[in-house]
């Protein structure tokens, strides 16, 4: 819980997309150093829903290997498109692109409407998400 809490701090919201969900590893000598889960949304989407690597293994290629990993395993299974909602600015942009996710919506305060405290980055405050689709 305390890495996918990195990428999502309410442990509520965290805990309900867990549900069904498939959740998928990357382990550095057999422990476990980052996360990727995917599952169906409310419209019966493939949404990934977290990622994330513990701050030390970060730029290392791991989050990158790992989403690469599974983007292939999603093909295999014929899942078409993959979706996914991030803050407005950050590093994770151009991490998304670089793997062919293409910005689609914007969900004008979304972080402010639901989660119970503000979310900062870098000393800023996430208000809006961005919606990410991958056509795979």
């Amino acid at each position: 819980m305390n890495l996918l809490l990195l990428a999502d701090p309410l442990e509520s919201k965290v805990r309900d997309y867990l549900n069904g969900a498939t959740c998928f590893g990357a382990f550095v000598e057999n422990e476990l150093v980052s996360v990727c889960v995917v599952n169906s949304n409310t419209d019966g989407e493939i949404e990934l829903f977290n990622i994330a690597s513990f701050q030390n293994m970060q730029g290392q290629g791991i989050g990158t290997k790992l989403l690469e990993f599974v983007i292939s395993e999603l093909k295999n299974r014929n899942v078409t498109k993959l979706i996914l909602g991030t803050g407005t600015f950050g590093h994770q942009l151009a991490f998304y692109q670089r793997l062919g996710f293409r910005a689609e919506e914007v969900f004008k305060n979304f972080f402010v409407d639901n989660y119970d405290e503000p979310i900062y980055e870098n000393g800023l405050q996430h208000y809006d998400m961005l919606r990410f689709t991958l056509h795979m």
